[in-house]
């Protein structure tokens, strides 16, 4: 099923109560001086770049170069053993040349977030913050070019995706003062918990994470594996459930590579096999292989 199809049928299955329910919270969010971050000039260019005749790789490598910041990081992330048949890289044009334009667009827009979503306070937090989404958007895009075959989801999406998951989080951070504490953002071993989160703020991450991926203009299948990612049963079988189930798998990898509880886990442990094709009894060496070249990466 393709990107566009599948995010198609899963928008149908959403209940329109449900979507009706999310865009009030976000109204109410807004209201509130809950702000969503701009698309920084480097990707809008990039977009208008790739929608015009004009996205030619020299063109597209000059917009990438004006931000050095943007730069490095893409460099550092296509060092990912997903890209081992392309290494070396020495230079923007062949990044773009070998791994796609609208692929190099994913990632751009990953980082790009990364330097786009501030906050003032709670520095040690949103450190932590973005270490934790950077390294699971690294697991995924692991497991998506392992599994490419069996879920037609490929590595920049995986890791759009792996960074995006909980973007609403520093929005959140920055709006509540209480947040960072009540939610436990300083502990190591410990994350949000929905419940308490939707009991003390009337907010959820998810919700916040969801919109800001479509005020991105992120493709409607990564939206809503955003949203749902806590959640697979609420999406049809397709490129969201399939890229829902890979970040839950990279969160759940992240929690053995640091020798963290992972509460979540049982919850959807089955639907995260069924929908990746593995095995229970496979999942262990699976993991541990995931997490050796995860490291020998690193």
């Amino acid at each position: 099923m393709t990107s566009s199809a599948s995010a198609a049928a899963t928008v149908e299955s959403v209940p329109e109560s449900r979507l009706q329910k999310d865009e009030k919270t976000l109204q109410r969010l807004l209201s509130q001086g809950v702000k969503l971050p701009p698309q920084p000039k480097v990707v809008e260019e990039l977009e208008r770049l790739l929608r015009s005749d004009e996205a030619d790789l020299r063109a597209l490598a000059r917009v990438i170069s004006q931000d050095a910041g943007i730069t490095a990081m893409l460099f550092k992330a296509v060092q990912s053993s997903a890209y081992r048949q392309h290494q070396p890289f020495d230079n923007l044009e062949k990044i773009l040349q070998a791994i796609g334009l609208k692929q190099t667009l994913n990632l751009v827009q990953a980082i790009a977030l990364m330097g786009a979503n501030k906050v003032s306070k709670h520095r040690k937090a949103y450190e932590r913050f973005w270490s934790r989404s950077q390294t699971i958007a690294q697991l995924a895009m692991l497991i998506a070019d392992e599994r490419v075959m069996v879920c037609n989801v490929f590595p920049d999406q995986a890791y759009l995706a792996g960074i995006f998951h909980d973007c609403g989080v520093p929005l959140l951070m920055e709006r509540f003062p209480s947040y960072c504490r009540a939610m436990h953002l300083e502990e190591n071993d410990t994350w949000i918990d929905l419940l308490e989160e939707d009991k003390k703020y009337q907010a959820d991450h998810c919700v916040v994470g969801y919109f800001v991926a479509r005020h991105w203009h992120l493709p409607e299948f990564i939206c809503e594996a955003i949203r749902f990612h806590h959640d697979l049963p609420q999406l049809v079988p397709g490129d969201s459930r399939s890229l829902a189930a890979i970040i839950q798998l990279a969160i759940h990898a992240y929690h053995q590579y640091l020798h963290l509880d992972d509460p979540d886990w049982g919850r959807v442990v089955e639907d995260v096999q069924e929908e990746l094709g593995i095995h229970a009894d496979d999942l262990p060496e699976y993991l541990d292989v995931l997490l050796e070249r995860f490291q020998h990466q690193s």
